[in-house]
């Protein structure tokens, strides 16, 4: 199964670059049979651009999670920290295989109603 995540342009170059090899959420997916993430990279460029196979996802201590991820966060530490501000605990998706679309793709061609997710959403 699919899910799509919303990710910032400057984050999405350094998955697709290999600087960045985990995705940090504060929350993760309820479904447990989710192996690919389809990349919507968001404003300004505004469209899904590729896929993320998952290898595994780590839930952890904000501190341990860091200190197990932090030489492919693709962040730095002040940024880590203000992203899990208000968490105990956070997640890391380890990419596994990355998928770099030839043509980006609008979601809007084909629902004039797209909405992007704030956080993710499932997709078939």
């Amino acid at each position: 199964m699919r899910v799509l995540l919303s990710i910032k342009p400057e984050f999405v170059e350094k998955i697709f670059n290999g600087e960045k090899k985990y995705e940090y959420r504060k929350c993760i997916f309820k479904k447990n049979d989710i192996d690919t993430i389809v990349v919507y990279s968001t404003k300004p460029e505004g469209k899904i651009v590729g896929e993320l196979k998952i290898e595994s996802i780590l839930k952890d201590k904000i501190d341990d999670l860091w200190e197990e991820t932090k030489d492919f966060a693709g962040i730095d530490y002040e940024y880590y920290k203000q992203y899990f501000e208000t968490k105990e605990e956070g997640y890391a998706i380890k990419i596994k295989d990355i998928i770099k679309y030839e043509e980006p793709i609008s979601p809007f061609l084909s629902d004039e109603n797209f909405k992007a997710p704030q956080s993710f959403m499932y997709v078939s």
